[in-house]
């Protein structure tokens, strides 16, 4: 038994040792196993046992072995496809998405209607903008924002980037003139167009954003959309729901080097404009008014290049209460106009527009707004999607017997802007 034993280690040691690649019996076991046969270490059966034990096993390892094999080259398959993958989501996203950003800096300095100077330096806006193609008829934008100086509750400044715009729509005007829009929006109430550094007198009682819903067209030059939401400032003994509405129609128009776009808009609620809206929630703590005040917006903007013109008018169609926005102790009925020029052309090879204005308030002191406004601007295109702005204006009040104080402000302001 004991040489038995010993011959079974020798001839395993041979096998495994020699000829673990093949699975049929080297010639040296062959031959081992016919010397222990001979010197009767082993019988014939003994022999033809190991002989078959030692093939099994050889087979045996082979199996684990290729299947280990296969093992490593699944995870190597799966590791590559991985990649492929990732580097083609990578391409589908930068196919489907578009990134875009604004970054203002502004200096400036003036003095006030109560004839303090200041001056200051800030980061007046940061805009991060995505507008993906989810597919031929659906699509998403987002931006959001920061602007310094913002007050968010209880006179704080507001340090947060907030989602000013986020919006679905579903549509393609390639292909069908009508589309739907849905989310955070500025709904088309006032045009706001301008090559100031200052925004219009318009749009501070006209700019109007919340979660809307909007049905609009396009086609042949004529747009246009109905809109509607659920506003922060209502009507008194009003229930909370969507009684924000309004709709816009317009025609635009573009030849060779002339271009045209005249429109006009109508909202069922004043109260709930962003500018109106504060000062009704922030100086007089109402959450409601009266009564609806309806509102219009006219605008009209023509280039013939280099030139560019802008008009507009933003109004309320009838009177506030006394209580919510006043003038001459008698309801307001707040209205803002805007007239401005513009002169496109090459300062040192570099574009560069140069721009003047007159804008205008009216029953707006309340509100305070200038009475009237002069302003003057030039932009110079320092580098690609790099501008520099100087701006200078000069604004005067409402006069002491319409709850003003008579006198006059002025500012200057540099500001420094990237986009991409």
């Amino acid at each position: 038994m004991k040489k038995k034993i010993v011959a079974a280690v020798m001839v395993g040691g041979s096998i495994f040792c020699g000829a673990h690649q093949v699975q049929a019996l080297s010639p040296e076991t062959e031959m081992l196993l016919e010397l222990l046969q001979a010197k009767g270490v082993l019988t014939a059966r003994d022999a033809r046992d190991f002989s078959d034990a030692l093939e099994r096993k050889m087979a045996t390892q082979k199996e684990e072995g290729g299947e280990s094999h296969q093992a490593d080259n699944g995870v190597s398959d799966r590791v590559e496809k991985l990649k492929n993958d990732s580097g083609r989501s990578i391409a589908v996203l930068a196919d489907r998405v578009e990134l875009s950003g604004l970054v203002e800096v502004a200096a400036g300095a003036g003095e006030d209607f109560n004839e303090d100077d200041w001056s200051d330096i800030t980061l007046s806006t940061v805009e991060i903008g995505l507008d993906a193609t989810i597919s031929e008829w659906a699509s998403a934008h987002l931006l959001l924002l920061y602007e310094e100086g913002e007050l968010y509750e209880e006179g704080e400044e507001d340090n947060h980037v907030t989602v000013d715009e986020g919006i679905v729509t579903i549509g393609n005007l390639d292909e069908f003139p009508a589309y739907l829009s849905a989310g955070k929006m500025y709904v088309p109430f006032g045009f706001f167009q301008t090559n100031m550094i200052s925004d219009p007198l318009t749009l501070e009682i006209g700019e109007t954003g919340d979660s809307a819903l909007q049905i609009g067209f396009e086609t042949g030059g004529l747009y246009g959309s109905l809109y509607g939401f659920n506003g922060d400032i209502t009507a008194r003994d009003d229930d909370d729901k969507i009684d924000g509405y309004g709709a816009n129609l317009g025609y635009g128009l573009e030849k060779d080097a002339m271009a045209l776009d005249v429109g006009m808009g109508w909202f069922n609620n004043m109260a709930d404009t962003d500018g109106i809206g504060d000062y009704l929630a922030e100086e007089m703590d109402l959450d409601a008014v009266d009564d609806y005040v309806n509102g219009l917006s006219l605008y009209a903007v023509f280039t013939a290049e280099p030139f560019t013109l802008i008009g507009e008018y933003v109004a309320a169609l009838d009177d506030f209460a006394a209580d919510e926005i006043g003038f001459h102790g008698k309801g307001a009925r707040p209205a803002a106009w805007n007239i401005e020029a513009a002169y496109s052309t090459e300062l040192f090879s570099r574009a560069t527009t140069f721009a003047l204005g007159y804008q205008s308030s009216h029953e707006a002191v309340d509100l305070g707004l200038p009475e009237d406004r002069y302003i003057a601007a030039v932009t110079f295109a320092v580098f690609d999607n790099t501008n520099l702005a100087l701006e200078y204006l000069h604004d005067e009040d409402y006069e002491e017997k319409d709850g003003g104080t008579g006198n006059d402000a002025h500012a200057t302001t540099l500001q420094l802007g990237v986009e991409f």
